[in-house]
């Protein structure tokens, strides 16, 4: 083989290597900000700032639709960050990122289910994400959701959400995963712990009970 047969083999994929690392993080795809933050013991501060700022809105949106009357919904948000943070380099399929982050924020919610009867005092809702490394500045989730495109009038949306609100919490967690955040049911099975005819069953009850509760509106 030729020197120049040795040359010619082609080296795009280092090259785009080397030319990722010198982007900055908001300019980087949302797949390639997480293999950012996989790198190193711990995700550089300001790459991962850039990751919460592009995923914080989806977990506020999962809170909100579990917890609604919840005042300490930021700082399990804060926790949630804080646990990914530990845990991103641990990830294995990058690409499933947000899967694997809805399955944190819904299992800590769990857990705060389970210990809430002993919280008793109030907890700060603007404190900064506190990391080894420093200290994140972010936007402090509001009392209501972000927009939802699917839905045809606030008047509907108001009634929605009070219907939602209203289910037994297996019902609505189950609800939010899957018509909201669009899961499938094998990842819901796996986030909430149960079998795969205990998620179809939960969401056709959670549905019916919607239905009864908004049939004025789905009549029109």
């Amino acid at each position: 083989m030729s020197m120049s047969q040795y040359i010619s083999v082609p080296l795009s994929k280092v090259e785009q290597t080397f030319l990722q690392v010198e982007l900055p993080p908001e300019k980087l795809s949302n797949y390639d900000l997480v293999l950012r933050c996989q790198q190193g013991s711990r995700p550089n501060r300001t790459v991962f700032a850039e990751l919460l700022h592009r995923y914080q809105l989806h977990v506020d949106k999962i809170l909100y639709h579990f917890a609604p009357d919840w005042q300490e919904r930021s700082d399990l948000a804060q926790e949630v960050w804080l646990r990914v943070y530990r845990s991103i380099k641990g990830l294995q399929e990058p690409a499933k990122f947000k899967s694997w982050l809805s399955r944190i924020t819904t299992n800590l919610f769990y857990d705060e289910l389970r210990k809430r009867k002993r919280v008793s005092q109030s907890l700060s809702l603007d404190a900064p994400l506190a990391l080894e490394d420093g200290i994140i500045e972010w936007e402090i989730a509001t009392n209501t959701p972000g927009p939802e495109e699917e839905l045809t009038t606030q008047e509907f949306y108001d009634r929605l959400r009070d219907a939602i609100a209203q289910l037994p919490e297996v019902f609505r967690i189950t609800i939010v995963l899957r018509e909201i955040e669009g899961l499938s049911y094998e990842e819901i099975a796996e986030i909430t712990g149960v079998s795969l005819g205990t998620v179809k069953s939960r969401i056709a009850r959670a549905r019916q009970r919607l239905q009864l509760q908004l049939q004025k509106y789905l009549d029109i």
